[in-house]
């Protein structure tokens, strides 16, 4: 029951978030409020690590979540769910697309397609943020401004984004410092 369970949530992701990984976080962040199979906190990590690993954004997160589930079978199930709905999809435009491409109306469906996707992507990096930089949780005791902003999260941010844009050293690079910061700096 739970590979039946799994694979339908992760179909309906792929069916819905249009505009690849990241599209698909607002729709893992309602799955983990309904299923209670991650945390917000594990989410952020499953970002964290999808984005700093090989491969689509999209598949890294439906396995990690399909191996927290279910082990290796909910991994691979949870990803193939992932991905039948765009196979389906683009095997079903590709054959249209053809016969239509000179049509208006697909022409207008793609540009509409557009600002959702964009949208998506900025819910989806707001929500990064919020995981990353703010402590919720610890403000909504203790009402004291100072503990709703991760102070060293913060510095780190902004140091990063300073020194991406002036250095031409690899992402990868950054990756790994972060990792490093974090770990000895207990963020």
């Amino acid at each position: 029951m739970i590979f039946a369970q799994l694979f339908y949530e992760f179909f309906k992701i792929g069916l819905f978030a249009i505009g690849g990984g990241m599209a698909a976080v607002p729709f893992l962040q309602e799955m983990a409020v309904k299923t209670e199979w991650f945390t917000q906190a594990q989410l952020a990590d499953m970002i964290a690590i999808s984005e700093s690993t090989p491969g689509p954004i999209g598949i890294n997160m439906a396995t990690y979540v399909g191996y927290l589930v279910g082990s290796f079978p909910g991994g691979i199930i949870a990803s193939i769910g992932l991905v039948v709905p765009s196979l389906i999809i683009v095997l079903t435009v590709a054959r249209l697309l053809s016969k239509f491409k000179e049509s208006t109306l697909v022409e207008s469906a793609f540009y509409g397609l557009r600002p959702a996707s964009v949208g998506l992507i900025s819910a989806a990096a707001l929500s990064v943020v919020r995981i990353s930089l703010l402590r919720t949780e610890l403000w909504k005791q203790t009402k004291m401004l100072t503990d709703l902003f991760s102070i060293k999260a913060i510095i780190l941010a902004v140091v990063l984004f300073f020194l991406l844009r002036k250095t031409k050293a690899h992402p990868i690079i950054f990756i790994a410092a972060s990792a490093a910061i974090g770990i000895i700096f207990k963020f």
